[in-house]
């Protein structure tokens, strides 16, 4: 399994590519890097989050936005005039969609992948999930739910006037001010616990920085979630110290890093 691992993720990492924009948004550029740089993850798919205009025929702009006309796109904030612009080449039925951030991770293992989503619970995205595929495949979804779509025009003709395009300006852009916060929040999370070579147990003072980060989300929310986040750190500790062990003392055994059904249910505890 270890080596097979490695092999999807160098396939991945060496693939074009192919979204439309042609690169990692420049907001989670060092998210993506930072997780790529350890050996337990890679990522499938991101995006920073974005606004969009989209231009449709009655109900043919699917989830996938195929046979669509882009309007406007942009992965930062954006002016009225933008949209209003946007607008004014509208033939069809023209939708307004923020989009908040997402992003796919393959992991190693299951325990790799509940600390990380345990982070992304943390870091306010509450839509964030994980599943394992029939072949083996941990896949990590780090995603939120602040999103937004709104109808503007339909066949071609405005429906809304310049005061309301105003108006969902100032939403969207107080949606992408805190998208952006919660991928601020991640990444300080994930650098409490992540060096940038490997997944390692969080040497002193990243380990008091990440207890720091789960108390004051404790005393924040008034409950016990951070107590909960920070019992799951000291069960992964615990589990790649007793992995060390056997890797040192049984070299070569395939099945040393899968993990045993009591550590699963410590990880939902």
């Amino acid at each position: 399994m270890e080596r097979t691992f490695s092999r999807w993720k160098t396939q991945c990492l060496s693939r074009l590519d192919l979204s439309k924009k042609g690169s990692v948004d420049e907001d989670i550029e060092h998210v993506v890097s930072l997780l790529n740089s350890c050996e337990q993850f890679f990522t499938t798919s991101s995006c920073s989050g974005r606004i969009i205009l989209i231009d449709g025929m009655g109900d043919s702009c699917d989830v996938q936005k195929q046979n669509c006309v882009w309007l406007f796109v942009s992965h930062k904030k954006c002016t009225s005039d933008d949209l209003m612009l946007g607008l004014s080449r509208s033939s069809g039925d023209a939708v307004l969609k923020f989009e908040p951030f997402v992003l796919h991770v393959q992991c190693r293992r299951l325990e790799d992948a509940q600390l990380v989503h345990s982070l992304a619970i943390n870091s306010g995205f509450r839509n964030s999930g994980l599943t394992v595929g029939k072949t083996g495949k941990i896949i990590l979804a780090v995603r939120s739910t602040h999103s937004l779509e709104v109808p503007l025009s339909h066949d071609g003709k405005p429906l809304v006037d310049g005061e309301y395009i105003q108006f969902l300006t100032q939403i969207a852009k107080q949606k992408m001010e805190q998208n952006l916060r919660r991928i601020h929040r991640f990444f300080q999370n994930l650098q409490a616990v992540l060096s940038t070579e490997r997944l390692h147990i969080p040497d002193s003072a990243s380990t008091q920085e990440f207890q720091d980060s789960q108390q004051k989300h404790k005393t924040d929310r008034g409950g016990g979630q951070g107590t909960n986040e920070q019992n799951q750190l000291h069960v992964y500790k615990r589990r790649q110290r007793r992995q060390q062990h056997k890797s040192d003392s049984c070299p070569g055994d395939g099945d040393s890093n899968l993990p045993d059904l009591d550590d699963c249910l410590d990880l939902f505890a």
